[in-house]
């Protein structure tokens, strides 16, 4: 029994200290990016004083960005996911808006302050290896969340539906972290960020975005990419 209690308390430490270590080397990432932040200063500002703990916990540095982009992947999956399962049990969703609501919700609401901004870094530096990090079967939400825009937005053809949704997850992607990087610093208030008005002027000019009627020439339409799912092969966790 003694053993037992023993096995246990040693497997809650463990498991506290790869938590904190992941928690520092978030907010080390989003500060200045995987590259720029050792192993050495994750041990140090978790407090662990061997310098190998990234190493004992997580096997390599690699290992442990892998954990975090798949701790956030999850959690937005499984909220964006379950939202959607709630729309579609009452015959939704009806609205574009509704599903701008799935994609950027979960998002905001994520307990972190930092996974935005290291996961939009992250794919600016080292994209392949952000997509390799996640489960397919982790980041299905958004695919269906691409297959409900495309029955809401028949007045446009696919290829521009394709190029749209494109420029969505860029724009939640950029200004979603500018969020984030705003609120982090909590020495002042931040007017533009800090209330549910910009939240929702965010959310209609992302409709906006979506629903807009085309207004190019047909020369300009005949060069848009008409290749299916162009650019949308392998979305990242947040868009």
């Amino acid at each position: 029994m003694v053993r037992l209690q023993l096995a246990k308390a040693d497997e809650v430490a463990r498991s506290t200290a790869a938590e904190q270590l992941k928690k520092v080397a978030l907010r080390l990432f989003a500060e200045r990016g995987v590259d720029g932040v050792t192993v050495r200063e994750i041990a140090a500002a978790a407090g662990q004083k061997n310098h190998g703990a990234v190493g004992y916990y997580f096997g390599s540095k690699e290992a442990l960005v892998r954990a975090i982009v798949m701790d956030g992947a999850v959690a937005l999956d499984r909220e964006r996911n379950a939202a959607l399962d709630s729309l579609e049990g009452q015959g939704g969703p009806r609205t574009i808006r509704e599903v701008v609501d799935v994609l950027i919700r979960p998002v905001i609401a994520l307990p972190d302050e930092h996974y935005v901004q290291f996961i939009v870094i992250f794919a600016m530096t080292h994209r392949d290896m952000m997509l390799d990090a996640i489960d397919p079967a982790w980041n299905s939400a958004y695919g269906r969340c691409l297959d409900h825009l495309r029955k809401l937005m028949p007045h446009l053809p696919a290829a521009i539906q394709n190029q749209r949704f494109v420029f969505m997850g860029a724009y939640i992607s950029a200004v979603l972290s500018a969020r984030q990087r705003a609120l982090v610093d909590h020495s002042r208030d931040h007017p533009m960020w800090g209330n549910d008005a910009s939240l929702e002027h965010f959310a209609q000019s992302l409709v906006a975005l979506l629903a807009a009627p085309i207004d190019l020439p047909l020369e300009m339409l005949a060069d848009i990419p008409r290749k299916e799912g162009f650019g949308l092969e392998r979305p990242g966790p947040v868009g």
